[in-house]
């Protein structure tokens, strides 16, 4: 009986263990990937947001995400905080977004989830360039003008968010799946595929 315990301490501690490493190296990629030489918008935040919805412990889901965006942001540069406030809230909505799809993950709910993370990107952070920018005139046609010319920006960020989720969900469901085999193995003796 004791020596059960013992292993459910070690564990739990290896457990532990295992997921600082996942969130550190979540956070390095997010934020190496940002410095990284890209184009524009071409960047794997938005994807580790939605990730982080779909597979992360719910208080670390919308954490990691920000803390690339501001490691990444301290050495790039800060910008203007009501830009970067929608930003922000851009990603947090993706993280959100990844914790519903949790619920019924499968490809389609993944890639809807993916595409509509980006549209808000878009229409979130083009607003707030447009409202608090100096870029644009402050009527409609300096809205649609924003919108127009984020359309360029917005391929680079959609097809970002889909490459990305596409590395990150499709990694973790391939450890999850050989997990899965290895445990169905190792208890029944045999692989059943």
């Amino acid at each position: 009986m004791n020596g059960n315990m013992n292993n459910s301490k070690k564990s739990k501690v290896e457990s532990r263990k295992s997921m600082w490493v996942v969130l550190f190296a979540l956070i390095i990629v997010g934020f190496g990937a940002r410095l990284l030489p890209h184009p524009a918008n071409f960047a794997p935040i938005g994807a580790l947001a939605l990730f982080g919805g779909l597979y992360l412990p719910r208080r670390w889901s919308i954490l990691v995400p920000c803390a690339a965006m501001l490691l990444s942001d301290a050495v790039i540069g800060f910008y203007n905080w009501k830009i970067m406030i929608a930003v922000y809230a851009s990603f947090i909505i993706m993280g959100l977004i990844g914790l519903a799809v949790r619920k019924n993950k499968k490809f389609a709910t993944i890639l809807g989830g993916t595409l509509l993370g980006s549209i808000i990107f878009l229409v979130l952070t083009n607003a707030a360039v447009w409202m608090f920018g100096t870029m644009y005139s402050h009527n409609i046609s300096g809205l649609i003008q924003s919108y127009t010319m984020a359309l360029p920006f917005f391929k680079n960020s959609l097809l970002g968010d889909l490459f990305y989720a596409g590395i990150f969900v499709g990694t973790m469901e391939t450890l999850l799946y050989y997990q899965k085999n290895k445990i169905t193995q190792s208890t029944y003796g045999k692989t059943t595929l």
